[in-house]
């Protein structure tokens, strides 16, 4: 596996802070593991109960899945970079290695997911993330990895309980080589700005908004109360539609 480099064709940009999202809201280390204890479905019905967005935005679609359904939820602030590497440079044979993307990911706060837009013409073709770069990211404070296109070494990613959520497993990783760092992405529909906070799990992955995050576990837990008490219903040995339609009645969330 080597790092993702540049070529002089196609220089690839940091964005200069100023440009990047500030993050107004961080959270604590007790809210963060609040939404971490949700599940990502019990999530999104919270966050459609704040009307701030359409019930079919906010998440990733596409093809991009959940590579290990038994780990816990992820969640973080993103770390946002764009890649390209279906293709070999024009010069040299190889694309130059850098490390500058890790200052950028530890200017974020922790945790972080590190969200990887695969510009490439066949994207998934080379996989940026491995072995080598999941270790790295675990070691600079990342939660997970989201791409829409490929990652590679999965059962060492497992091994170290590394979320990650593509689109392809590839053997290889080409050309890739990085083209932006800390700007604007989007994976699977989902359109995500440096230091958005997001969530994943078996299900899929899905930005909260921040002014609402803190909020959510709240909401969330009286959802839950409600759906548990129509499942109860569902179950019980004395089920009937007139006690199903009752329970539904009275359930408000």
């Amino acid at each position: 596996q080597t790092l993702a480099g540049t070529d002089a064709a196609l220089t690839a940009k940091v964005n200069e802070k100023d440009d990047m999202k500030e993050i107004k809201t961080v959270l604590t280390d007790a809210q963060l593991e609040a939404l971490r204890k949700l599940n990502a479905c019990l999530l999104a019905n919270a966050i459609e109960t704040f009307h701030q967005r359409l019930r079919n935005e906010g998440f990733v679609i596409g093809g991009v899945h959940c590579l290990f359904p038994s780990l816990p939820p992820m969640v973080g602030y993103a770390a946002t970079i764009r890649i390209r590497g279906s293709a070999p440079p024009t010069a040299d044979g190889i694309y130059p290695d850098r490390t500058d993307w890790w200052d950028y990911i530890l200017s974020l706060p922790a945790p972080r997911v590190v969200m990887v837009q695969d510009c490439a013409t066949r994207p998934g073709l080379g996989s940026l993330l491995g072995a080598v770069h999941v270790n790295i990211l675990r070691a600079l404070g990342c939660d997970g990895a989201v791409t829409n296109g490929s990652v590679r070494d999965i059962p060492e990613a497992e091994a170290l309980g590394f979320p990650l959520f593509a689109s392809h497993v590839s053997v290889s990783h080409a050309y890739v080589h990085i083209i932006e760092i800390g700007g604007p992405v989007e994976i699977g529909g989902l359109k995500i700005q440096s230091g958005d906070l997001l969530h994943g799990d078996v299900h899929g992955v899905q930005s909260i908004p921040l002014d609402i995050a803190a909020q959510v576990p709240a909401v969330a837990a009286k959802i839950e109360a409600v759906e548990e008490t129509l499942i109860s219903v569902c179950r019980s040995s004395g089920f009937s539609l007139d006690k199903l339609r009752a329970a539904m009645a009275k359930a408000k969330y």
